[in-house]
């Protein structure tokens, strides 16, 4: 784990001041709201999408803090969560976040210290919840005001995920690839409050497992996700 910067010491408005997390997750919506609770809490942070670019990100530097997301392109983020709890130099504290709530245990097998339920808006749980797992020396002492404003996330970068999401659909061709898709969707609509857009997702997963989807089924989804892009998208 990285040390403290000496140069930056934690203070009561900003008491993760002196450390790197490493936010591993797909989702740049949910992604834009761990920068922000991160930018809060005065860490610094890097961001990788993918199982693959985590390990990459791992052999140059060791952070102090990693935020792993459970649903990734290339693996389940439980994966990495063994590997950085069970491998050689361990970090301050491994968090894992998912937007199933039943994936906790999960979670917690594979040797994460917490567990965050998406979305996570609260600046005061997102801070209190990764200091209590710190070593002592990484932790601000005596009494501060915990804040109690909710983050939210730049809409924008919604609009981003749903593109994203557009482009695998038309790509989606066997079943993995849509099972991947029904979860980032369910993910990500569920961290903006889209209702509509979790139910979609939650009937494509339905479907999946009965057979192949239909097309209209698809074309459901494509209609949902034009949308919110604000294009024409075919199937």
């Amino acid at each position: 784990m990285e040390p403290l910067d000496t140069f930056a010491s934690p203070t009561a408005s900003r008491p993760m001041l002196g450390l790197t997390v490493l936010v591993v997750e797909d989702s740049l919506y949910a992604s834009e709201a761990l920068r922000l609770l991160c930018l809060r809490s005065g860490a610094r942070i890097r961001r990788a999408d993918c199982l693959k670019s985590a390990r990459r990100h791992l052999q140059v530097y060791r952070p102090s803090v990693a935020v792993v997301d459970l649903g990734l392109p290339d693996g389940s983020g439980a994966e990495l969560i063994v590997e950085l709890t069970r491998g050689g130099a361990k970090l301050g504290v491994v968090a894992a976040m998912s937007g199933d709530s039943g994936a906790e245990e999960t979670a917690r097998e594979a040797g994460a210290q917490c567990f965050f339920a998406k979305p996570l808006t609260s600046l005061a749980a997102f801070q209190a919840e990764i200091l209590s797992h710190m070593p002592q020396e990484y932790r601000l002492s005596g009494p501060r005001a915990l804040p109690s404003d909710p983050i939210e996330p730049d809409p924008v970068a919604y609009k981003d995920d749903m593109a994203h999401a557009a482009e695998l659909l038309q790509e989606a061709s066997d079943a993995d690839m849509l099972a991947y898709l029904g979860q980032f969707l369910r993910g990500v609509a569920h961290c903006a409050g889209d209702d509509e857009l979790v139910d979609a997702a939650e009937a494509l997963e339905a479907l999946r497992g009965k057979g192949p989807p239909l097309r209209s089924e698809l074309a459901r989804l494509a209609g949902l996700l034009q949308q919110r892009i604000g294009q024409r998208m075919a199937i």
